[in-house]
């Protein structure tokens, strides 16, 4: 196991995050954040922070996403369902979609399968804090990242957050 992005580096990536996303969308009136259930959901909570420090006078929409049923591997293994909450519509809005690692796709395309079951935004950007590019399997890109990390395939990199609270990235071999 090794460390690739401590604590301190993470809330660094997460402004710089927020930071691109609020030069995108100055106005977030439109926008949506859905952090994908679970490490996704870990990541956008804090960068949801980071959007409430930058905007202060703006409501930001943050729901969450379950992708469990639309997986594609749900059939080799029994998966208990995450929470599920989104109460917002997302008809003709900017859904940003927030997740850790972006690795194969698969989970992305889970997670655009389900969103279509909740309306047809206007738009889907992805935020994710890691990508592992060479392992893709999908024609899928994020439209911002933290960092790029070059893994062999078996290697496992996850977002793990401690008993303390903190948060850090970590690198399994596999």
């Amino acid at each position: 196991m090794k460390e690739i992005i401590n604590a301190q580096e993470l809330q660094t990536q997460l402004k710089r995050l927020a930071v691109q996303l609020i030069a995108k969308h100055p106005n977030l009136t439109d926008v949506v954040i859905i952090g994908i259930q679970q490490g996704g959901v870990v990541m956008a909570d804090e960068l949801v922070i980071a959007l409430q420090d930058l905007c202060p006078s703006q409501t930001i929409h943050y729901g969450q996403l379950d992708i469990t049923f639309y997986r594609d591997d749900i059939r080799r293994e029994i998966h208990a369902p995450d929470a599920m909450n989104i109460p917002f519509g997302i008809e003709n809005k900017i859904v940003v979609l927030i997740d850790d690692v972006l690795f194969t796709g698969r989970t992305i395309k889970a997670a655009l399968d389900v969103l279509l079951d909740y309306g047809r935004p206007d738009k889907v950007e992805l935020c994710v804090l890691i990508d592992r590019k060479e392992h893709r399997q999908f024609p899928i890109q994020a439209d911002y990242v933290g960092l790029m990390v070059q893994t062999n395939k078996q290697e496992k990199v996850k977002l793990v957050k401690q008993e303390d609270g903190s948060k850090h990235v970590i690198l399994i071999n596999g």
